[in-house]
């Protein structure tokens, strides 16, 4: 045995003591009588899994460069324009600054991470080797599945179908789509080459879907229809998905269905002034879905910090979460819940999970969510990565 974490309280249950043995959790007790371990006092500390960052973009970030105005035109298509007139001359992507936000990820707690990283005529799959090389320096602290996401578009830019396949066939967990209706100008066309490849390479599908009202359901419609042909179900998420939060209500309940039996997940960043989703119909029908942080400090916007916490609590207050259970919930959604976006079946505070584990000065997961306080003790696959709030690795 390696490490015992001592009185702490997983979800704010009895003290306990864990037992820790290379990267998993091998024992959960009232007292350890193990010898020969490092042994870290709680002190009855809160004890919650690591948390899961669903949808990030590691390779844009500038963090801990000087800073950047925000400039060229709003929406999709002038940040796309504006990144691809700027990111060179910051020098993105950069190993030191995805380095930098991995690290700030872990002093939040974070452990695990599915990020998109742009392919594009541009970077080739030079953004994939700087994620894969920072993930090496931290020395497996932290776990990253990546999304080779075409932000530039697909059919548009001739050349990058072919990069999301040997993305694919190099070993990538999943390839990202973009709007296909408003970037590409042909949904059916970029939904079929991205399915053809997910199925001859055998990887997920991870797409972004900005559009609005009923060209969204159209999109949804389609990726559904695409999931199941190509048998794809299970392997399939929309991230963002604005468009589910206005679909009429005589037809949500129906599509949020189709959704969860083709088993498409869903993954938010809960921005501020968007429209809820249908949390209810969601829960009813068990759609999975996850918490990201997006971008944090690039050319898309200045905002972020790392700190998936505060996402969950941005979450519940979008949905109107008020209920202990309710709360609870998001938290979960932040942490135990995420596991299936990082390739983790069970990821929990439980005996034979990777040892991935939060300790923070709170009372209950509630109280954690409200104040979102230091991380006082993370340990991610077995590694102290972050004490009293400072990161270690």
């Amino acid at each position: 045995m390696d490490l015992v974490l001592a009185n702490v309280r997983p979800w704010g249950a009895a003290p306990v003591d864990i037992e820790i043995t290379g990267d998993t959790i091998t024992g959960i007790v009232e007292h350890s009588t193990a010898t020969g371990a490092r042994r870290v006092d709680g002190r009855g500390q809160l004890a919650l899994p690591g948390f899961v960052n669903a949808h990030a973009h590691v390779d844009k970030s500038w963090w801990g460069k000087p800073w950047v105005s925000y400039g060229g035109e709003a929406g999709t298509q002038g940040r796309i324009a504006h990144e691809r007139a700027v990111r060179d001359s910051l020098g993105i992507p950069s190993l030191d600054s995805t380095v930098l936000v991995l690290r700030e990820f872990l002093r939040h707690g974070t452990t695990r991470v599915r990020t998109h990283v742009d392919v594009d005529l541009g970077t080739g799959l030079r953004g994939i080797e700087t994620v894969q090389r920072a993930v090496e320096v931290l020395g497996g602290a932290i776990d990253v599945e990546i999304v080779a996401f075409p932000q530039d578009g697909v059919l548009r830019r001739p050349g990058v179908r072919d990069l999301l396949d040997e993305a694919a066939a190099n070993g990538v967990a999943h390839i990202g789509g973009l709007d296909p209706a408003a970037i590409d100008r042909d949904p059916a066309g970029q939904l079929d080459q991205l399915f053809e490849i997910a199925a001859a390479r055998d990887c997920g599908i991870d797409i972004h879907l900005h559009d609005g009202g009923s060209l969204g359901w159209f999109e949804y419609e389609l990726i559904v229809e695409r999931t199941r042909r190509f048998g794809r179900e299970g392997r399939v998420n929309v991230s963002h998905g604005f468009a589910l939060g206005s679909v009429p209500p005589d037809r949500v309940a129906r599509t949020v269905a189709e959704l969860a039996a083709a088993g498409i997940t869903w993954s938010t960043v809960a921005p501020v002034g968007s429209t809820p989703l249908p949390l209810a119909h969601m829960r009813a029908e068990n759609l999975a879905f996850g918490l990201g942080t997006d971008g944090i400090r690039d050319l898309w916007s200045p905002y972020g910090d790392g700190d998936i916490l505060r996402i969950a609590q941005n979450f519940a207050r979008l949905h109107a979460l008020r209920s202990d259970a309710d709360l609870q919930y998001a938290v979960e959604v932040a942490s135990s819940r995420a596991g299936q976006f990082v390739s983790a079946p069970v990821h929990d505070i439980v005996v034979g999970a990777r040892a991935d584990i939060v300790l923070l000065d709170a009372e209950n997961p509630q109280d954690a969510l409200m104040r979102s306080p230091r991380r006082e003790l993370v340990v991610a696959g077995g590694i102290v990565a972050v004490e009293a709030g400072e990161v270690r690795v």
